[in-house]
This record gives structure tokens, sequence and C-alpha cells, in this order.
């Protein structure tokens, strides 16, 4: 049995039953969970190994990459630079990036680019991968981009191209890259262990990431013998051209080695935040309330940031989604701690948000990456929290 380290307050009990689970049963290598209550830590709790290979442990300060769970990060640093009023939400995204008016974009309004409804999932042409970790070249190819759908007549998550398109309107407000803001006016004044961008001086303190591969590849599946409710999702995993396959294909190669560390130094707002899950939950924390002294958004900016703007057929995920100004929504599937909360999961089960109404603010990362409806583990983890609350 894993070696459960950490503190679990009186009554959060269960989280800490589920976290030992996911060691046991659920296929957890190296992993760790925070919750805050009110401001305060409640649950601290990490266990396992950090690298498979060389059996190191993972420790307190281990880091991991959180895939999509970053995308939670880079909306706040928008709606930080919005609640300063430097930022519109509102206003054409050309307002701020006039090269973004090309190819009938003109009137797209920031806002679409945080709510998935800009349709910019995909590229014509994918840019060299290097290129695309040099920055510049990638927001050049959005910039004069045609949308794949008529903008705010759907949704559909973007997956890879949020990082740039958000991040290039942050940069552009506040003359600093994504990371670099987000270091400076997220992360240090609340002491997080969390980067976009990971400095060199943080690598080997990163966990490395082992990918299971799917028990069955429902593509070689006859269509005959995949269930009814999942017929079109697996017919656009096998449309080359479908949204769900362009929108992680937006590079040359479009296969991205998320362990290697000219990507991991890169700063890519959409996928590759680099920290503890304390640092998640510490940030969400603070968004929905003070953490030493420090709260990020006022409620009446949290109340714009979490309103829901997208709902229903998700145009890439090809399967029902919701979405506020940046972050997820619970949904059916995943109710996460209630209606009011608000966050964001990542590619193989990270998972970061916090829940204003019981003050809860949570954070799961971890190195094997399973993901798919099998994996139950930040489920389990978010339903053990709504035990405690209970």
């Amino acid at each position: 049995m894993t070696t459960i380290n950490g503190e679990v307050a009186v009554g959060f009990e269960p989280v800490r039953e589920a976290f030992a689970a996911n060691f046991d049963q659920h296929g957890d290598i190296g992993a760790a969970v925070c919750v805050y209550q009110d401001g305060r830590p409640v649950v601290d709790l990490w266990g396992g190994l950090a690298d498979l290979d060389t059996s190191r442990p993972w420790t307190r300060d281990t880091l991991q990459l959180v895939y999509s769970a970053t995308k939670g990060a880079t909306a706040t640093a928008a709606h930080l630079l919005a609640q300063r009023g430097a930022l519109d939400l509102d206003a054409p995204v050309a307002k701020y990036w006039p090269e973004f008016a090309a190819n009938g974009k003109a009137e797209i309004p920031v806002r679409w680019l945080l709510s998935h409804q800009a349709g910019l999932v995909a590229l014509d042409e994918p840019v060299p991968l290097a290129d695309a970790l040099a920055w510049s070249p990638m927001a050049a190819a959005l910039a004069a981009q045609r949308p794949q759908w008529t903008p705010g007549t759907a949704h559909g998550y973007h997956g890879r191209t949020f990082g740039w398109l958000v991040g290039e309107v942050i940069r552009r407000v506040s003359g600093r890259t994504p990371g670099r803001f987000f270091a400076d006016e997220i992360a240090d004044p609340l002491g997080l262990d969390f980067f976009i961008g990971l400095p060199a001086s943080e690598r080997d303190r990163v966990s490395r990431m082992v990918y299971r591969q799917p028990d069955l590849d429902l593509t070689t599946v006859p269509t005959e013998s995949i269930p009814e409710e999942l017929r079109e999702l697996v017919a656009a995993w096998r449309d080359p051209n479908s949204f769900s396959n362009r929108a992680f294909q937006v590079t040359e190669p479009a296969e991205i080695d998320f362990n290697s560390p000219e990507v991991q130094a890169a700063e890519l707002p959409a996928s590759n935040g680099i920290g503890t899950a304390r640092g998640l939950a510490r940030m969400y924390a603070a968004l929905i309330g003070e953490v030493d002294g420090v709260r990020l958004l006022a409620p009446e900016t949290l109340a714009s940031a979490t309103k829901e703007q997208a709902a229903g057929a998700d145009q890439v995920m090809v399967a029902p989604s919701r979405f506020s100004s940046g972050y997820m929504l619970p949904t059916e599937t995943d109710p996460l701690t209630g209606p009011s909360a608000f966050g964001h999961t990542g590619r193989g089960g990270s998972l970061g948000f916090a829940d204003p109404e019981h003050g809860i603010a949570f954070g799961y990362a971890m190195n094997h990456i399973i993901g798919g409806p099998n994996d139950v583990r930040a489920k389990s983890l978010a339903e053990a929290v709504r035990r405690s609350l209970a």
C-alpha cells in the first residue's frame, strides 16, 4: 500500500480515504490533493512516486504539469486585468490586437475567446512546434486565421489555441507575457508554487508523466458494436478533418512531448502550467475569499467571470459542456461540489476548482495520465469533499 503523507483536518477524513483508494484501486502512481476551506488548508496530502523509472518519491514540493487545468490560471489573469479596468471583455479583440481583425474577426469580443465561442479551434496550416514554443509565430497565425464557424453561434473547446488567443490579449494589454504576468501579479503575491513557463531552476522538482494506453481503441471497433451514445464521438475521432482531431493538431508535429524541458520552459497558457495541487487550490481559494490577506477578484468581478456564457453541444468534444468566461462549470456528469462551483480539468485527470457557496477550493495533480470515462480519481475526491461538507 502507498504511504499517504500530509495532514487532514477533522471532518475531512473521507478525502484521505478517497486519495488512498486512488492509489490502491484506480491507478495513481504519484499524486497530491489539497483543499482549502474559508481561506485555510484543511487537506494537504501527497504520496507515491514522482518518477516511476527511478523510484524518486513524490514529496511535499513535487511539481506536476496539469495540462488544461492551466486554463483556469490564464483566465484568472485576464479577469484581474478586467477588474483593474485595463481590459474590457466585451470589447473587440482587435481593440487590443489590431492584426486579429483579419478574415472577418473584427467584431469578435474578448469574452468569446474565453468562452470558446470564437471558432478558432484549428489552423488551416499548422505551425512548426518550435515556432509555437517561440510564441509570436503562433499568435500571427491565429490573427490571420478565418473562424471555423460563425463566431458566437456555437461553442467548441479551444483545447490548444485558447492559450495563445487569451495569452496574446494579456500580452498586448499588460506588456508582459502571460506567464510573466501570472508570476508577478498572482503567483508571487500568494506564494504559489505554479508556473506558466518553468524556470530552469525548478526543473528537478517536476514529476515525470506516465501515459496509460486505452484498453480498447474504439476507432477500430465495427460501428454496430459501439454503444449508440458513443457513435457520434467515435465517428469524430475517426474523421481526420473533425474539430475533435484538428483542435489538437495546430502544431507540426501535432503530438507534443510535455515531459520535455523545452516544452515545459515555454509558455503554453492552455496546457503546460506546472505546479503543486496546493498551488492550484490556493489560487482558487483567493478567487472566492482572502488567503493570508490576498484576494484576487472582488465579488462583482467573480460573478461576471463565472456567469455561464456557453452550454450544450460542444463542436470539439462532441458532448454537452458548460463554460463561463474561461472556467468550466458543473455538469450532470461532473457536478464538482455543487452548482456554484467553477474551475478547470486537465488531460488525464488533474483538476482545480472553487465553490463559493461552501467556501471550498480544490487542487488535484497526478502523473499517471489516464482520462476517459473510466478515470474516477478526481471525481471520487470531489465526491469525498461533498461528503465531508455534509
